[in-house]
């Protein structure tokens, strides 16, 4: 006779205040019960595994239905490794070496440039450039330096460090050389108690998001195991032989021996299984719609968004973690300081305030209702409810000053969850929320803004059943010839290794669906395009080659059951600090007063900047980018730290240069998609030594190619070096980010060519020089025909223009219209108005009459195909009003060429209408964090803003402007110009501070 496979699943969620189980049969999950068998919460203990032993034990002595010899799986969520960062522990956290394979890149850009200074010293000791790297098109920028890498080991291990990172220039797509596992090869051959971490098999493509994520996770390491032993001691103790796995990011699970070497992925596991709990169970309830899922434990709220596919939102394409900016999946999630523990008191003006300070985990012993002398959320939630039975109600029954503050209490909760809850949603119109997590009892049955609230059966532990319920998963992001195939047939083929790695980490094969697909035609590379798919699927339970051995490394001395080495800190706080509450990547933290003070430091007409003015630079070159030019953020993390270092970052106007001046200008050209990854070298720089030292002249000032995306401040970077130090413009040829060159504004006003000889240079030892052509056209056409063997990346210096000429073709001010855009959207973010930040935007570039919001909503589909070596295509964002069926609503279409080109709104009834055209400025903004998206960023399910900008003066008040920048210069002829409105000029900073001199 057969023997039944288990049945049972335990769910654990270790938080920083409560540990909670769970067990699941799944066989029963459409009965009444939902298949919960037994459930119980406690107080998290200092040493985990006895917390998680204790919460198992309660639970099979609760049901006689639950049998130790039934279970299939244990799973467990924690909050844990996390922590560990966001305290800046040093016992948890080790000092990391990384080892980037770069050849003559990323020189000037160190490790943790961009970390909170404290965490920087504490994991950051050392960085190696070693010969390595590939291109966008598989190829090598330099072969591996096996000699050199063992030799900077031996420096690194003179220096007693133990944690090493490998990070390799497009190391994602590198399935052929395989040089950071060969690199790791040799580590382990010269250092073999060293902790190795490969870059690829933590995150996707974003080269110092990559590192970042990749230093975090060998920091974390030598803990991860010791925590993870812990656990596995714990299930091992109660004679639990199954599989034991830890939750990840996404909601997916991992088996605890992968979990123990890529920890980084379980850092958010806590709100995502909240959220996956919440999903189970909803599943009876008729909503059909995305959910709100609030989350109240002991000391936070933590809120998110669950889609209909009943997994959360994820973040923007970067996130966040204690200030260190990574781009590994996560998910969507926002914290108050609210919660059941939450300390109620009056500030000095004697207004109730409730939290952020928490007792926490202490709650049985310092809140009143349990004898203690500290009111809290829960005292006041007994005292207004008497249908919650927590503690002692007597206790708190005929307190005066209690009851007296009773109704200011129940409006001061509800206004903190309902703004948190208006923060998260994508439109204003009403959504389902549903509550959940032990200090739930404290939230009302009602919120403006929300269309339902929902307080489901077994909530308090919704956390530990989506850890029970969650799935596994498989990614593949890889580069594929599309030469001899359709996109169709390429698709269907990774979709199928997606799902071979699905079920090779334990999949149930029958049940694995493929989640997520995303295409990138790669540019200037013929026959090519990056494809990354995700398949989901249930665990295959019959499954014996899931890995539940313990997993620690016996030679580093990692066995250890002694609680000191694997001590939650128990302090009350979850550890599920949000993107929000994070410092700003090593910036200033900025508050209102900060921003509404601050004052550009003008002496004698040139403005001086500082860290201040390059974040607002930076972020308003990127909106104004328009979906092109590239991200600035490598660019701005190499100015700040030549403000660090001393250098002076000038900035001049237009209008003060004299008529027989000299200036430069240049730019990067190529893929938008390479600068994510491939750090800048020298390329920039060299091309424009090469080009002045062929004219034999020197410059006296430079100016942008674009305002538009990284561009926007090369002018800077080139004006600083040592080889020109000279003033960069306050304006650019394009007031935006055009895909080519010729379209600016020169070109509108002189038909030969105005910028020759032009130089070009990847930073590699090639170099081009243009000397003659008869048009900008016909160089632009040349120089990137050469692209595609050059990197699709190169640095071009354009050929100087005359201080008179540049007066006449400048698109004045754009530096300071990009310096008020950024500071717009550092307000908003730091006043939590992201929600109205387009307007903000809006009133910064000439109020209504110049721009205008054009579309809000939620990004539903991304065409994309190469021509002529720009990345074409289309994004289709759909109205979020729950007014309309999906049938019904509204949707904006917008087509691009490397930029934006114009926006069409389709109607219901299909009917269209154009909102917007080049050369007006068609930006997308991420409506969770008021950031502009590239055109490279767009993906499913990304809530936006749509914008549009009335173009500058100097596109539009001639026919030949608008035949270069207008839709005709985008093949688009039978489309016309109306301008979106009147162009405002902008204010220049310069001549509004140099009074404040």
């Amino acid at each position: 006779m057969a023997t039944a496979s288990p049945a049972l699943r335990i769910g654990v969620d270790v938080g920083g205040t409560n540990t909670d189980g769970v067990i699941l049969d799944l066989t029963q999950a459409s009965t009444p019960s939902r298949g919960i068998l037994a459930y119980h919460k406690s107080s998290t203990t200092k040493n985990p595994s006895d917390g998680i032993n204790n919460v198992i034990k309660s639970m099979f002595s609760q049901s006689s239905a639950a049998n130790p010899t039934d279970v299939a799986s244990v799973t467990i969520g924690t909050t844990h490794f996390i922590n560990a960062v966001v305290e800046m522990d040093q016992s948890r956290l080790a000092k990391v070496a990384v080892i980037r394979l770069c050849g003559p890149f990323s020189k000037d850009i160190p490790i943790g440039i961009d970390w909170p200074p404290r965490l920087r010293g504490i994991i950051c000791g050392h960085c190696s450039l070693i010969s390595g790297g590939l291109e966008i098109d598989g190829g090598l920028i330099a072969e591996l330096d096996v000699e050199e890498v063992k030799r900077e080991v031996e420096a690194i291990k003179a220096k007693g460090i133990k944690s090493i990172a490998i990070v390799g220039v497009f190391s994602p797509i590198d399935v052929f050389h395989r040089q950071e596992e060969t690199a790791a090869e040799v580590v382990r051959s010269v250092y073999p108690e060293a902790d190795v971490v490969c870059s690829k098999d933590v995150a996707n493509i974003g080269f110092f998001e990559r590192e970042n994520a990749a230093i975090l996770n060998a920091s974390i390491l030598a803990f991860a195991r010791r925590t993870i032993h812990s656990f596995q001691t714990a299930v091992q103790k109660l004679n639990l032989h199954c599989p034991l796995f830890i939750t990840q990011n996404d909601g997916t699970i991992i088996p605890a021996s992968a979990a123990a070497r890529l920890p980084i992925r379980t850092f958010s596991s806590g709100p995502t299984n909240s959220m996956r709990g919440a999903a189970f169970l909803m599943q009876d309830q008729d909503i059909k719609e995305a959910m709100m899922v609030v989350d109240i434990g002991g000391t936070t709220t933590d809120v998110g968004l669950l889609q209909k596919n009943g997994f959360p939102r994820q973040a923007a394409a970067y996130s966040e973690i204690a200030g260190v900016r990574t781009n590994f999946s996560y998910p969507d999630v926002r914290s108050i300081g609210l919660g059941g523990g939450s300390i109620v008191s009056k500030d000095k003006a004697g207004r109730l305030t409730v939290g952020p300070e928490s007792v926490g985990y202490q709650i049985r012993q310092k809140a009143l209702v349990f004898g203690g002398s500290i009111p809290t959320t829960t005292d006041y939630t007994v005292l207004g409810d008497a249908s919650v039975e927590i503690g002692d109600r007597s206790k708190v029954d005929g307190q005066d000053s209690l009851t007296s503050s009773l109704p200011e209490f129940t409006s001061k909760v509800k206004a903190m969850l309902e703004q948190i809850v208006d923060t998260m949603k994508t439109s204003p119109d009403p959504i389902p929320v549903v509550l959940v997590g032990g200090g739930a009892v404290i939230a009302p049955d009602s919120l403006n803004g929300a269309s339902r609230v929902v307080k489901p059966n077994w909530s308090g532990v919704a956390n530990a059943i989506g850890a029970a319920t969650a799935r596994v998963s498989g990614v593949v992001d890889s580069v594929e010839n599309t030469e001899s195939r359709s996109k169709a047939e390429v698709m269907e083929v990774v979709s199928q290794r997606a799902i071979e790695v699905a079920v090779t980490s334990g999949a149930l094969r029958e049940t694995v669906t493929i989640a997520e697909i995303e295409s990138f035609p790669l540019q200037y590379i013929a026959d090519k395009s990056r494809i990354i798919v995700k398949a989901v699927g249930d665990f295959d339970y019959s499954r014996t080659d899931i890995e539940s051995a313990p997993i620690l490394d016996e030679a580093n001395g990692d066995f250890a059951d002694d609680a000191d080495h694997v001590a939650l800190k128990t302090d009350g706080n979850h550890g599920d600090v949000s993107k929000e509450e994070a410092p700003l990547s090593g910036s200033l933290v900025h508050t209102k007063e900060s921003i509404s003070a601050y004052r550009p430091h003008v002496v004698r007409r040139t403005w001086l900047l500082s860290e201040t003015d390059l974040e607002f630079i930076s972020t308003g070159c990127y909106i104004l980018g328009t979906g092109g030019g590239g991200s600035p953020y490598q660019h701005f993390l190499r100015l700040r730290q030549m403000v660090r270092q001393g250098v002076n970052l000038r900035v001049i106007s237009p209008h003060d240069l004299k008529d027989d001046d000299l200036v430069a200008c240049g730019g990067a050209k190529g893929s938008p998609q390479v600068s994510t990854e491939k750090p800048v070298g020298d390329e920039i720089l060299e091309s424009q030594r090469e080009l002045y030292a062929f004219l034999n002249k020197s410059p006296n000032a430079v100016i942008p190619l674009e305002i538009g995306g990284g561009n926007g401040l090369q002018g800077l970077i080139i004006g600083a070096s040592n080889a020109l130090d000279i003033p960069a413009i306050d304006g650019d040829w394009m007031g935006r980010a055009y895909p080519v060159s010729w379209q600016t504004t020169p070109v509108v006003y002189e038909k030969k060519a105005m910028m020759i000889p032009t130089c070009i240079s990847d930073g590699n030892g090639r170099i081009i020089f243009m000397t003659k052509a008869p048009t900008e056209l016909d160089a632009e056409r040349a120089l990137r025909a050469a692209l595609s063997q050059m990197g699709s990346h190169v640095g071009c210096a354009k050929g100087p223009v005359s201080g008179a000429n540049t007066k006449k073709w400048v698109v004045e001010n754009t530096m300071s219209l990009a310096w008020r855009i950024g500071r717009a959207v550092a307000l908003a973010r730091c006043t939590n108005t992201i929600d109205t930040v387009a307007e903000s935007i809006i009133e910064e570039v000439g109020g209504a009459a110049s721009a205008s919001v054009l579309f809000k909503g939620k990004i539903v589909g991304v065409e994309r195909v190469l021509k002529m070596g720009h990345a074409y295509g289309e994004v289709t964002i759909e109205s979020t009003s729950d007014e309309k069926t999906d049938a019904s609503k509204e949707k904006l279409v917008i087509p691009f060429k490397n930029e934006n080109i114009f926006a069409k709104k389709v109607h219901p009834d299909g009917n269209e209408e154009i909102l917007a055209v080049v050369p007006d400025l068609v930006t997308v903004l991420d409506a969770q964090n008021g950031e502009a998206l590239g055109t490279q960023d767009y993906r499913y399910g990304l809530p936006v803003v749509v914008i549009g900008i009335t173009a500058s003066e100097r596109w539009t008040s001639t026919a030949r402007g608008l035949e270069i920048g207008g839709p005709k210069g985008f093949g688009f002829h039978d489309l016309e110009y109306k301008p979106l409105g009147k162009f405002s000029k902008p204010a220049s900073v310069i001549d509004e501070y140099e009074q404040d001199a």
